[in-house]
């Protein structure tokens, strides 16, 4: 791969989207494609809420702010119900949108950096 170029052949396994993205360090058609193909409403969520801005880090956890709550996604676990009741927890490749989320803003480089303990933010809630 060069430079941000990423032919839609080389992205097709699910850690594929990863190193490409992490290559390109942007979002292209392709990687954008490979994304939803693998993860399906999960992988477009995910896309959306990193074009968003809805990726925090504090200085204790990452947050994905979602549409009814903010949800802590730490060492690509999350808190939210889709994690605890429909995800396979013995399965890696499979992950809710916000952990996805965060996949993504970190190789784009599209998180919203905090300098403050995530604790102090939820007192405000």
């Amino acid at each position: 791969m060069e430079g941000s170029e990423v032919d839609a052949a080389e992205v097709d396994a699910v850690d594929d989207w990863r190193d490409a993205l992490a290559a390109a360090g942007e979002l292209s058609p392709p990687i954008v494609s490979a994304i939803i193909d693998t993860h399906g409403d999960r992988g477009r969520r995910a896309i959306e809420a990193v074009g968003e801005g809805r990726v925090k880090r504090y200085r204790d956890f990452t947050v994905v702010v979602g549409y009814r709550a903010e949800h802590v996604v730490e060492d690509g676990g999350c808190d939210c119900q889709d994690t605890t009741y429909n995800l396979d927890a013995d399965d890696p490749d499979e992950r809710c949108w916000h952990a996805l989320a965060v996949d993504v803003a970190e190789r784009v480089g599209r998180i919203d950096h905090h300098d403050m303990w995530y604790s102090e933010v939820r007192e405000f809630l």
